[in-house]
């Protein structure tokens, strides 16, 4: 390789590079069509009350469209709140689990939930099931009320089956899935689920700040117990005052409104093109497109080696060390216009972490791999 300095005089020709350069893992890239349609909606939606028929409509829209997108039997409710899914981890810890939870820990934020419910001082300590990073464990039936379960691992590129473990009642063990980063691009089945939580800032291509929860009815039934027994809850984080508003149409306190739009154009985009089949059906375009081109390098292979835990919403490819340093690929890559190609920080590996979220054409993957392939070859 040569010197450091070579790297900033490598320009990628016009005619190799994808139409838009944002592959964040999230915040995801926002299509152009969505803000526009923000801009010509906001003289009357923006700086609005939220408990007015102006946002409240379209957040039954929204939640209509995620009920379809999912095909959600009729009795699930789509509750929402602020705070994203971080938020929600605590709003989970006071108003979900009855006594004490098992957690599958295989990356950063899979891991970040454990901690916070270790953390609660009225829950028992959680169970929690580890697995090396690049892998996923599975569920172990236990005495628990909750299985936590992670549908994709962000920071490690690992997607798992949701499935519910055996011997598991359908109200005594719930099964709540953080799916932050899988939601709109993985499929998944309700009768395997209780809570199917997610942040918009990912395959919703929206900004970040509201969770939104689809709730079974044992989950709401649950949600409704705790409630009512007593156990203290900061308002904000109370599940059944968000169960409440949201059946009204609303979060309990003032949402992010343009979060809100957003999100609907790209739920309301998916259903239109066929549902959430034709999202993932993008997501496994772009997922063989890149692992492809990984397996037929001579420099990169996917960091997760089995080939069904490879997530196809969020692709992670190591780099030979001694051919390239993949943090000088994402810099010279950021040069250029394209970027968030980085590693998760705390894996410390010569990796480049890149997302598959269905606002990205497999278009625009393949044509990333062709400027990968093409910086390297003068490094």
């Amino acid at each position: 390789m040569t010197g450091a300095g070579a790297s900033s005089n490598i320009v990628l020709p016009d005619g190799i590079r994808p139409s838009d350069g944002r592959f964040g893992s999230g915040p995801s890239r926002v299509p152009h069509e969505a803000v526009a349609a923000l801009a010509d909606a906001a003289d009357g939606y923006l700086g609005t009350s939220h408990r007015r028929t102006g946002v409240r409509s379209v957040v039954a829209r929204l939640q209509a469209g995620l009920a379809e997108l999912f095909s959600l039997p009729e009795d699930w409710e789509v509750v929402l709140g602020n705070g994203g899914a971080t938020g929600l981890w605590d709003c989970l810890g006071f108003g979900l689990i009855r006594r004490r939870s098992q957690h599958l820990a295989f990356g950063e934020f899979s891991a970040k939930f454990a901690r916070a419910v270790q953390a609660v001082p009225h829950l028992e300590a959680p169970q929690i099931v580890e697995a090396p990073f690049g892998t996923h464990p599975e569920p172990v039936p236990a005495d628990v009320d909750v299985y936590a379960l992670t549908h994709n691992e962000t920071s490690t590129g690992v997607q798992m089956p949701l499935r519910r473990p055996p011997e598991v009642g359908a109200v005594d063990g719930l099964v709540a899935v953080d799916a932050t980063s899988g939601a709109g691009g993985l499929r998944w089945d309700p009768a395997e689920v209780d809570v199917y939580y997610f942040s918009p800032q990912k395959c919703f291509a929206a900004d970040g700040g509201l969770w939104v929860a689809c709730c079974s009815p044992a989950a709401l039934e649950r949600i409704a117990e705790i409630g009512d027994s007593g156990r203290w809850c900061p308002p904000t984080l109370s599940l059944p005052l968000a169960v409440k508003n949201s059946a009204a149409n609303q979060t309990y306190n003032t949402p992010a409104l343009a979060t809100v739009f957003l999100t609907l154009q790209t739920v309301e985009w998916m259903c239109s093109k066929g549902g959430l089949e034709w999202a993932a059906g993008r997501c496994d375009a772009s997922a063989e497109t890149i692992y492809g081109w990984a397996e037929a390098s001579d420099y990169a292979q996917p960091f997760v080696t089995e080939e069904a835990e490879r997530s196809h919403v969020v692709a992670t490819i190591d780099v030979d060390a001694d051919v390239a340093d993949a943090g000088r690929i994402a810099t010279v890559l950021r040069a250029n216009g394209i970027v968030d190609t980085e590693s998760y920080r705390a894996l410390g590996r010569n990796q480049l972490r890149i997302s598959l979220f269905p606002a990205i054409p497999p278009g625009d993957v393949a044509a990333l791999c062709a400027c990968i392939d093409h910086i390297v070859a003068r490094l």
